[in-house]
């Protein structure tokens, strides 16, 4: 069953934001395979041999699996896949006027080999939405929370309190993709963004919602549970 489990893993189609880069990958080869035919084309061959390994990554870096998305009401997911690198008291980004007062924050960071497809974290209205140019240091580091390039979202639940979720480059990460919009009624789990290659995302819980997770535990974007909002939430995929 792991195995099978695996499998589904490493095969999911890829997200639309990869299609360019493996179209390029292709291209790649394919022109790669027809000059190689020709005298001295050896070069030609070695361009194939990497297009095609290039190729592959993308299918593996962009794949998008479909999650369980968990059923019981007032949970808080785990908005990406990888390692919590932060657990603890923070100030919201100032972009999206939800106060100073400092509440809990739970940072994910995933590495290039991670699933990099961003899920909405709760069911909620997207009420604000702030893209911030930055720089762009280790995304594991706390400083890249204030200095990295990233996109932040306020999110009011249903009982009205706020929450925010936020997408951060990193390293090696240049592109942050977010589809969700202002006024949009999003659901817990839902997809709504990508970033590449290699990034963090941040969570804010709302005010007197404590964390259920430690730094190091993995996490698998709208399966992980992350922390309970005592009421029903519901749930989407």
């Amino acid at each position: 069953m792991a195995l099978i489990q695996s499998l589904r893993l490493v095969l999911a189609p890829p997200h639309p934001a990869g299609r360019n880069f493996i179209g390029g990958g292709m291209v790649a080869v394919a022109v790669g395979m027809l000059l190689a035919i020709w005298p001295g084309g050896w070069l030609a061959g070695w361009l194939a041999w990497l297009g095609f390994f290039f190729t592959l990554f993308c299918f593996y870096f962009f794949r998008d699996p479909e999650r369980v998305v968990p059923g019981r009401p007032g949970l808080v997911l785990a908005p990406a896949d990888g390692k919590i690198v932060l657990v603890g008291q923070a100030v919201p980004p100032a972009e999206l006027g939800l106060g100073e007062e400092a509440r809990w924050r739970i940072a994910i960071f995933l590495s290039v080999m991670d699933v990099h497809v961003n899920r909405m974290p709760v069911a909620a209205t997207v009420t604000r939405i702030v893209y911030r140019h930055g720089a762009f240091v280790n995304a594991s580091l706390d400083k890249a929370s204030e200095e990295n390039e990233r996109n932040a979202l306020a999110l009011r639940l249903p009982d009205g309190r706020e929450m925010a979720v936020v997408q951060i480059a990193g390293l090696i990460a240049r592109r942050i993709l977010c589809d969700a919009r202002e006024g949009q009624a999003v659901r817990a789990g839902a997809r709504f963004g990508i970033i590449r290659f290699g990034s963090r995302t941040d969570v804010y819980l709302p005010a007197g919602v404590l964390p259920l997770v430690a730094v190091g535990q993995t996490m698998i974007g709208g399966e992980s549970v992350i922390a309970e909002l005592g009421y029903g939430n519901g749930s989407g995929r």
